[in-house]
């Protein structure tokens, strides 16, 4: 059986740029797929820029799926987080976070992945693979485009 802690995933790191920056570049969905470190991603349409709690955002995966994000947290140029689901469909339960916090001229960025309450059987494997390594790459390459 799962343990809550082995259903949360995380990573940091100091990136060395203004929180500001940092974040338009997670909070628009077209430029995600440059820094997916999860490789999953393709592409996203322009001008879905999230603003607020409530916002959605689609995006494909590389399977040639599309993914509606609902967006459950959100504090400009600080936190956004997002569940996503299949097109009209109620998300499974899985949740992907940004923080954003600023240490002297750099920012920490924290990345989450977080299924606790995923009950989907057949997304399990897919959570169960995503690690550190994967969520680490995601802010190396953000670092990349932004530093």
């Amino acid at each position: 059986m799962d343990t809550h802690n082995s259903r949360v995933v995380t990573a940091s790191r100091l990136v060395h740029a203004q929180p500001e920056a940092i974040f338009a570049a997670i909070a628009d969905p077209s430029r995600q797929p440059e820094w997916d470190g999860n490789d999953n991603l393709t592409q996203a349409a322009g001008g879905q820029r999230v603003r607020k709690v409530g916002d959605t955002f689609s995006m494909t995966l590389t399977t040639g799926a599309t993914r509606m994000n609902h967006v459950v947290e959100f504090e400009e140029g600080k936190l956004i987080a997002w569940k996503p689901s299949p097109l009209e469909e109620a998300p499974p339960g899985h949740l992907w976070r940004w923080e954003l916090t600023p240490e002297g001229d750099a920012t920490r960025v924290t990345h989450t992945y977080d299924w606790t309450d995923l009950r989907d059987e057949a997304r399990l494997p897919r959570a169960r693979a995503t690690r550190a390594e994967n969520l680490r790459a995601s802010i190396d390459r953000l670092a990349d485009l932004v530093e």
